[in-house]
């Protein structure tokens, strides 16, 4: 079955398509309202011969044809309706939202309230065949009795009053469990930060203020100015292979504290940030408070962005983590598949993509990344797999750093 997505915000409404089973019951509709209608035809032009009038007999065999029509139009409804009854179950059971059981006792009612499919206002529609709105919710929660539980958790609360005070991990803990999209909640969030203004911009790249509960962890002011090891790039030589046009936006995949976006910014590039709070630090306040723009995507969801859009793409560890936690292929070839192809569709054409630093942690796994490398085509401007220090001890592990030109495949 198909359906519609139209995202508002940072929600999905998802609506349901007519499929072919639908048309098989209009054709069966449509057939039997002919054959209505012969019967009608039939029983009201019907005019028996003059001799005919005064028999008995006739008269009762008039009477037995409109019985036997009353009958077949009686069976054609009835049938009708089981083909409605029927349809219907079969577009609910396609849409998958049957996961989650609506009827289960310790439902939250919020929770509860959001996932039932709403009529739409004028009925079907006749251009698209959509006819219900259902707000979108990973499949996964519903499947996962432990998932189930933290979101039963995360939508228990009182409409319209304060959020209540769960484990600030709760909403990490669900995306990992491929629980994306979350629900929508109604309820009003408390936030923690500390008051006070915050310093101007582009002060506030390296001395965020006033401080988020992570201090200033993770602020690196080394990285891509002062390299260390030859995989090390700096971001000036990097945006001269730009070409034409340069680099005026790009998405940092896991960019951590946001040291990549604040290089970026200092050369006037926008870098969108993706962040996953980790060990209940919320990394989110520490990127928004450096005056940069955090997003909460992980490297297994559909990147929510228009395809070709994205001068940059630079990711480094996410390639380990895309698709693996949702998907259940952890270092299996597919998973890593799904993440590269999805990156090559927000870049444009001539963007570039820069691997920094990725830890080929294996032999397959460091050959898995470069024959999927070599079959998007990609130009390589820059490309350096060999060995660096690990954490100053010694140990030396096997990295690739790469900057890579999409091409032009039309």
């Amino acid at each position: 079955m198909g359906s519609v997505s139209l995202k508002i915000g940072h929600g999905t409404a998802r609506f349901n398509r007519a499929t072919l089973c639908s048309s098989v019951v209009h054709l069966l509709m449509l057939s039997s309202i002919v054959t209505t209608n012969l019967f009608a035809l039939y029983a009201f032009t019907y005019s028996p011969s003059p001799s005919d009038t005064t028999s008995s007999s006739s008269l009762s065999h008039s009477s037995k044809n409109m019985s036997v029509i009353s009958e077949h139009v009686a069976l054609i409804l009835r049938e009708i309706e089981e083909s409605q009854r029927r349809l219907r179950q079969i577009e609910r059971e396609l849409s998958g939202f049957d996961f989650f059981d609506l009827s289960r006792p310790n439902l939250p009612p919020e929770l509860h309230t959001f996932l039932t499919s709403h009529p739409l206002p004028l009925g079907r529609d006749a251009r698209s065949g959509l006819t219900h709105m259902l707000s979108s919710v990973s499949h996964q929660c519903g499947k996962s009795p432990s998932a189930l539980d933290l979101l039963t958790q995360y939508m228990s609360y009182k409409a319209y009053s304060n959020c209540p005070s769960l484990d600030p991990g709760i909403t990490q803990k669900l995306i990992s469990k491929a629980c994306e999209p979350l629900p929508r909640r109604r309820c009003l969030t408390k936030l923690s930060g500390k008051r006070g203004g915050r310093l101007p911009f582009p002060q506030s790249l390296w001395n965020p203020s006033p401080l988020p509960s992570t201090g200033t962890s993770g602020i690196d002011k080394r990285m891509w100015v002062k390299p260390r090891w030859k995989n090390d790039f700096l971001i000036d030589d990097v945006l001269e292979l730009a070409g034409s046009g340069g680099v005026k936006i790009g998405l940092d995949i896991g960019g951590g504290a946001g040291n990549f976006a604040a290089r970026m910014a200092e050369r006037n590039v926008t870098v969108v940030t993706s962040v996953l709070n980790s060990g209940g630090k919320p990394m989110n306040e520490l990127v928004a408070a450096r005056g940069l723009f955090p997003i909460q995507i992980t490297p297994s969801q559909h990147f929510p962005f228009y395809d070709g859009i994205f001068d940059l793409v630079h990711i480094s560890s996410a390639l380990d983590e895309g698709g693996a936690p949702a998907m259940g292929m952890a270092h299996r070839p597919e998973a890593l598949e799904f993440l590269m192809f999805d990156i090559d569709r927000i870049i444009r054409i001539n963007g570039l993509l820069w691997i920094d630093n990725y830890h080929c942690s294996s032999d397959e796994r460091g050959r898995d990344l470069i024959r999927i490398i070599e079959r998007f085509r990609y130009k390589k401007l820059k490309w350096v797999l060999g060995e660096k220090e690990v954490n100053n001890e010694g140990h030396m592990q096997v990295y690739l750093s790469a900057i890579l030109q999409k091409p032009n495949r039309g």
